[in-house]
C-alpha cells in the first residue's frame, strides 16, 4: 500500500503522518483503545512509526485516561 492511498488520519487516532498512519492500518490498528494495547517498543518496531509518532499517541492516549500497555 502506498503511502498516498491512506488517510491523513483513521478513527479517533491523532495525525500522525501517512508513514505511521500506513504502519497502524497494516497491524489492524485504527482507535486509540487499540493503540492502548500495546507496548511503546512493539508500536516503534512497525516499519514507518517513529518516536514522535509515538509521542503524539501517548499525549492523546493520556488526554483520554489511557495508556500504553508497557
Amino acid at each position: 500500500m502506498s503511502t498516498r492511498d491512506v488517510p491523513a488520519q483513521i478513527g479517533d487516532l491523532p495525525p500522525i503522518g501517512r508513514p505511521a498512519n500506513s504502519a497502524l492500518l497494516e497491524a489492524g490498528i485504527t482507535t486509540l483503545a487499540q493503540v492502548a494495547a500495546y507496548r511503546r517498543r512493539d508500536l516503534l518496531a512497525l516499519h514507518g512509526v517513529g518516536p514522535k509518532a509515538v509521542s503524539i499517541l501517548a499525549a492523546a492516549l493520556a488526554e483520554r485516561g489511557l495508556a500504553f500497555a508497557d
